[in-house]
């Protein structure tokens, strides 16, 4: 109840899970409490159905996402993430497609090539605020990607214990990179699970190799643990 995977478990609808879990993955930086408050202020303002919201709101309704503000995220940048994802709703059926773009015939999909491409694709409106374009990241520019690699474990993964929804099918979990934020990072480094100086896009591929040794098929489900060991203070 206290980590932002908590917001997206209030929908049962998948559209609702995606852009709800996707919301909270980029907005979670800063104190939980606060990242949790902020995306149920947003769910609020769309009338507690986003996707109904995205796919059949009038110019006028957008008033209610002004002045919503989470750190730097702002209502310029909601206002462009709604009019992304009813460009893409209106030609697909779920988000998962927008990370198969130019792999969706390919059995193993490389996750580099398409959390480049999901970027490409998030800012081929046109006359996307260039201030948006902070809110995603991607490998291309060394990052981590660590809040697009969370909100990708919360949707492919598996899970019987409640936590990961395992929505998508065409994505698999043997390939998925673990988020490496701050509190992963430390644990990681106690463990001997990352030897790299510098914290970027080899630095969450190193830690994930490290992990697919001790479950090839699902190096990602030791995310939560690590994070957990971290934000606690257990180490």
């Amino acid at each position: 109840p206290n980590d932002p995977i908590a917001i997206p478990h209030q929908f049962a609808k998948k559209q609702d899970i995606e852009i709800m879990g996707f919301l909270a993955s980029i907005m979670a930086w800063g104190q939980r409490k606060t990242i949790i408050n902020k995306c149920n202020d947003l769910i609020m303002r769309m009338d507690g159905v986003p996707y109904d919201y995205i796919m059949n709101h009038q110019d006028k309704d957008l008033k209610s996402l002004l002045g919503f503000k989470h750190r730097t995220f702002n209502d310029t940048d909601i206002l462009y993430f709604v009019a992304f994802f009813k460009y893409h709703y209106t030609h697909f059926e779920s988000l998962e497609d927008a990370f198969l773009i130019g792999q969706e015939c390919k059995e193993d999909v490389d996750l580099e090539t398409a959390l480049n491409s999901f970027k490409m694709y998030f800012f081929s409106l046109p006359d996307y605020p260039l201030r948006t374009r902070k809110h995603i990241s991607s490998p291309a520019q060394k990052s981590t990607v660590k809040r697009i690699n969370m909100f990708l474990r919360w949707m492919v993964r598996k899970d019987n214990k409640g936590v990961d929804f395992g929505i998508w099918n065409r994505l698999s979990p043997m390939n998925l990179i673990c988020p490496c934020d701050v509190h992963v990072e430390r644990v990681a480094r106690k463990f001997g699970l990352i030897t790299l100086d510098k914290v970027n896009w080899k630095t969450a591929q190193e830690l994930t190799a490290n992990l697919r040794l001790l479950d090839p098929l699902d190096p990602v489900k030791y995310d939560f643990a690590l994070f957990g060991l971290g934000v606690e203070g257990e180490l």
